[in-house]
């Protein structure tokens, strides 16, 4: 069992030419008990955006702070403090924050599509 706070983790920023202003801390993981799976804090800073791409495991989002924009596939959807999206597996997908502030999501994941 585990019961925590994000203020209490390290905060990792994602360093990549196709990411803008992201950090990520990991809140769920097999190191806290859940096999198999990853669950991320991600925060995307004004303008900025997590990288376009697809690969082969798919991703749970919720959103909690900020507006964004969750492309799949070519399809822009708005997203806000409240919504949620599945995005399969080989998917071309990308997140940017378009609001003011912090644009606060949460992402799980396979564990083997845990990359940072």
């Amino acid at each position: 069992m585990v019961v925590g706070n994000t203020k209490d983790l390290e905060k990792k920023t994602i360093e990549s030419y196709q990411v803008q202003g992201v950090t990520m801390k990991v809140l769920v993981s097999p190191k806290e008990g859940w096999e198999g799976h990853v669950m991320r804090d991600h925060e995307v800073e004004e303008n900025g955006y997590t990288p376009k791409d697809s690969h082969p495991w798919p991703h749970i989002n919720y959103i909690i702070e900020g507006s964004g924009e969750l492309m799949i596939d070519g399809v822009v959807h708005p997203v806000s403090a409240g919504s949620y999206a599945y995005v399969p597996l080989d998917t071309l997908h990308q997140f940017k924050n378009v609001g003011q502030g912090i644009f606060k999501f949460i992402c799980i994941v396979p564990e083997f599509g845990h990359q940072y």
